[in-house]
């Protein structure tokens, strides 16, 4: 049976991608007690880091805001798996934490992360308003423009 949450991203045209597996010593989501916390997330789509290089040099805001979208989508993907492929059992977002590379002059960090943060509240509602940190950083894995990770409570 479809859930409400799969209706909704069925509505908005959304699917999921696959899960990636973790490229280290690490695993894609913990879970303790009703937290779900899924590991950064990269901008990674068809097999590849589609969003690469520095916010303020190569990359724009709007191209940050993609990425983070983009990796809001590999933490579905990765939160999907946690629960169990339901995610009805979501109770809310509780934070996001977004990287972004970018040079030292760049100062729209919270801009491009919202990409991610409105993917959230888009696909939960009120229930996925957050608390948020978003932080420049000098580089990423695979010199991809953004990294998210996030913080979930599950039923």
């Amino acid at each position: 049976m479809t859930g409400t949450i799969d209706k909704r991203l069925a509505e908005l045209g959304i699917t999921l991608p696959a899960p990636s597996s973790p490229g280290g010593n690490y695993i894609p989501t913990v879970t303790a007690g009703d937290l779900v916390f899924v590991s950064g997330q990269l901008p990674r789509g068809q097999g590849k880091i589609e969003f690469v290089g520095k916010l303020g040099k190569e990359l724009g805001v709007e191209e940050g805001q993609k990425a983070a979208r983009l990796c809001a989508l590999n933490i579905l993907a990765q939160l999907q798996v946690a629960c169990g492929g339901d995610l009805d059992r979501v109770v809310r977002c509780v934070r996001v934490t977004g990287y972004v590379n970018c040079t030292p002059e760049f100062a729209q960090q919270p801009l491009a992360i919202n990409g991610a943060s409105d993917l959230m509240v888009t696909v939960f509602g009120d229930n996925g308003r957050h608390a948020r940190t978003a932080i420049g950083v000098n580089a990423l894995p695979g010199g991809a423009a953004a990294e998210v990770e996030a913080i979930f409570q599950m039923r």
